[in-house]
């Protein structure tokens, strides 16, 4: 399998609850507000206990893709349209971000793409089943820099074991950062959980199909590395096993 040309078709401090975000307000445009008000009933999906069933969600049984924290969604957008044969749930909690693509959803008529806005913890242990997803996309997310800081970024075991028990055998995660100590940081935690392999055997190299974000040009201009971590679910022979 090439991975460079297509998306695979395939406790005490801690006891803290791991969120996925930092909620932070901003100010919405005339367009943002008007898809909020207008367009969230027909693309933005609630959060519920009750497992989703993405075939009634999208109307096929294409493969699914989630991306947590799609920001103001340039890439989010860009992919959905690039890969029609698959679907895509975009979590995010920033307001703006999320009223920029349902603005974007509606003007471009993209049916391969819903929003829900809410923590993507609650999301993945209350709506996604088990072995059900092809891919899980984290790009950039907040490094949280400060060493007293570091508990409180994204990826780290538990999280990292949660989204591996919701890929399909095959499916993959693919995270990418400008912080050099959060990319060891990223390989190291994606080392340590067994169902998981890294075919590159470190940072990923010639994956040229993700968009440029804005965090990522960011990053560039400070003359930051750009690091990517990709892994994929090997079968795990003592479960019930899925293949994407």
């Amino acid at each position: 399998m090439c991975v460079s040309h297509k998306i695979p078709s395939i406790m005490s401090e801690y006891r803290r609850r791991i969120r996925s975000f930092v909620r932070r307000n901003g100010r919405l445009s005339a367009a943002q507000e008007h898809a909020l008000t207008n367009y969230r009933s027909n693309y933005c999906i609630e959060l519920t206990d009750s497992m989703l069933d993405y075939e009634n969600v999208f109307h096929n049984n294409n493969p699914v893709i989630i991306e947590i924290g799609f920001g103001m969604g340039h890439a989010t957008i860009e992919l959905a349209e690039k890969f029609p044969n698959y679907n895509f749930l975009g979590i995010e909690v920033h307001t703006p971000g999320v009223g920029k693509v349902l603005d974007e959803i509606h003007k471009r008529q993209i049916k391969n793409l819903k929003v829900l806005q809410t923590d993507a913890v609650d999301v993945l242990e209350q709506m996604i089943p088990q072995n059900s997803v092809t891919g899980f996309h984290i790009f950039f997310p907040d490094p949280w820099p400060k060493k007293k800081h570091h508990k409180r970024r994204l990826l780290q075991l538990e999280f990292v074991h949660k989204l591996t028990l919701r890929l399909c055998t095959g499916g993959y995660i693919y995270a990418a950062t400008d912080w050099e100590e959060y990319a060891e940081q990223m390989l190291k935690v994606v080392s340590e959980e067994p169902l998981l392999s890294n075919p590159f055997k470190s940072y990923a190299s010639d994956i040229d199909w993700r968009p440029k974000t804005s965090f990522e040009r960011k990053g560039e201009v400070k003359q930051h590395h750009i690091r990517e971590v990709w892994v994929e679910k090997i079968r795990d022979e003592n479960q019930k096993s899925v293949d994407c």
